[in-house]
């Protein structure tokens, strides 16, 4: 099945036996539940990594050194990018 057309998923558990509604129902909470833990331990892995940087206490950077080392990243890239074509 590869719908996204929610009337459609719904006429087809209509037509499902009560027993494969509920695996159905089963399975949709296992998704819901798993899409939680994954979103709680990400933004754990974040606090933490938030925290980590608050303690080394580097001076905040300014736009232009933002900017800089965008380029830099951007430069980087496009070289190994251009030397894997090669």
């Amino acid at each position: 099945m590869n719908t996204r057309d929610p009337q459609a998923l719904i006429e087809k558990l209509k037509n499902l036996p009560p027993e494969r509604v509920a695996e159905v129902e089963d399975f949709v909470d296992f998704l819901k539940t798993r899409d939680e833990k994954t979103r709680d331990t990400a933004a754990q892995r974040l606090g933490e990594a938030m925290a980590k940087l608050s303690a080394v206490d580097f001076p905040m950077m300014s736009e232009d050194e933002v900017q800089a080392e965008v380029e830099a990243a951007r430069r980087e890239r496009r070289a190994r990018l251009g030397a894997d074509r090669r």
